[in-house]
């Protein structure tokens, strides 16, 4: 098992950047595809990226492409995700979530943790 808490959301401008932090403890986050989602209000929770280290595979929605990235720190147990070049449509609290499956899958469902969400708010 494992508990995951975000941190990092807060105001920018368009084209600025934030890096968001997802600390875990229990199991270490290698033993996990770790993803990030967001939802916005009135949306549905929408898949942003998705990482397993085990496997050496990373699946990226196609809007953050070339404009996020996720890393881990191991030794801290913090799976990050940095955002640049961000965007007003980007606004919406951001989850981290865990999945004990091996694919970096994109489907929420497949996820068995999630933290309790950051805010991300993109001023134009």
């Amino acid at each position: 098992q494992v508990s995951l808490v975000e941190s990092g959301g807060g105001l920018v401008q368009a084209g600025g950047s934030l890096r968001l932090s997802c600390a875990a403890s229990g199991r270490p986050v290698s033993s996990y595809v770790m993803g990030w989602f967001r939802q916005a209000p009135g949306k549905e929770r929408e898949f942003v990226v998705a990482s397993s280290w085990r496997l050496g595979r990373t699946n990226y929605a196609d809007f953050v492409k070339g404009r996020f990235t996720i890393s881990s720190a191991i030794t801290k147990n913090t799976v990050y995700l940095q955002m640049n070049m961000l965007r007003p449509e980007d606004t919406a609290v951001y989850y981290c979530a865990a999945a004990q499956s091996r694919i970096p899958a994109p489907d929420k469902h497949e996820y068995d943790y999630w933290g309790q969400g950051t805010q991300v708010t993109v001023s134009s």
